[in-house]
């Protein structure tokens, strides 16, 4: 009886989180897709590295080598609001084939993501990427249900110091329950680098049911091993901050937090592994 009055309560928070911030269940929302794009204030749309396999699958046209990451947070350090996500990247001469893993929530309560993602470029300053999905939501006592949706994106480099990118999750209305659907969430985004040590990035984010929220973030490289990271989003207010240390064998470790003035700090970190190019 405990456990049960345990896994009503983490439900109802999950239910008032969702309605009220959004941020709660990840078949409800988009994945934070790894420590760089959570200390970035969620402004990933022109990321083109693994990390695009989660936000803007059109940046694996960018992958130009074997890319793998693992990622993981604890949510206002709750501890059934865990959430896992790795991804994979690998480039062909056909475009960049990637696989994608998301975990949410505990043992009385979870949600899952697989997706099959592609990315490539169509021309030399426009790339192309999607991703299928299969969603499903697993509540021990009362089964579990799966649905599938799909993503897709572009991103455009512009010049060397400016992308811009556009993604769209789920545009097509995919019914959970008899009122209930999946989000259709739209993402506007560029990055502005107006020096090899600076990235400004920046994004609108609409969800159909939701307020715009508007999304920001700059990253500071003082050495090519190590980024400084700050961000800032609304809809609601959160401030975040990181790093991300790169170290020689082609690991790169990234730290961040992100915090709210109600529900505190979102603790994450992650590993990104990219095979070292061949020497020509």
């Amino acid at each position: 009886m405990r456990q049960s009055l345990r896994y009503l309560n983490f439900l109802a928070m999950a239910i008032l989180l969702t309605s009220s911030l959004t941020l709660s269940a990840q078949n409800g929302a988009l994945p934070a897709a790894g420590a760089r794009s959570v200390a970035m204030g969620g402004a990933n749309v022109t990321f083109t590295d693994v990390s695009s396999a989660l936000t803007n699958q059109a940046g694996l046209a960018g992958v130009g080598e074997f890319s793998a990451m693992v990622a993981a947070e604890q949510r206002f350090l709750i501890a059934e609001i865990r959430s896992f996500s790795a991804a994979a990247a690998y480039p062909t001469r056909s475009g960049t084939f990637g696989v994608t893993l998301n975990y949410f929530g505990f043992e009385g309560y979870n949600e899952q993501r697989i997706g099959l993602a592609y990315g490539r470029k169509l021309f030399d300053q426009l790339y192309f990427g999607g991703q299928v999905l299969a969603l499903t939501t697993r509540i021990p006592e009362y089964g579990s249900q799966t649905n599938f949706t799909f993503e897709a994106g572009l991103i455009s480099p512009l010049s060397e110091q400016l992308l811009i990118g556009v993604h769209v999750f789920s545009p097509v209305r995919v019914r959970l329950l008899e009122d209930e659907y999946l989000p259709t969430i739209l993402k506007i985004g560029m990055m502005y680098l107006p020096s090899q040590k600076l990235r400004i990035s920046g994004a609108v984010e609409k969800d159909i049911v939701h307020p715009v929220s508007i999304k920001a973030g700059i990253e500071y490289l003082p050495a090519e091993s190590l980024a400084f990271r700050v961000g800032l989003a609304t809809e609601p207010v959160q401030l975040s901050f990181g790093a991300g240390f790169t170290l020689s064998n082609g690991l790169t470790l990234d730290i961040a937090s992100a915090y709210h003035q109600t529900l505190g700090f979102t603790p994450s970190a992650g590993i990104i592994y990219q095979r070292p190019a061949k020497k020509k």
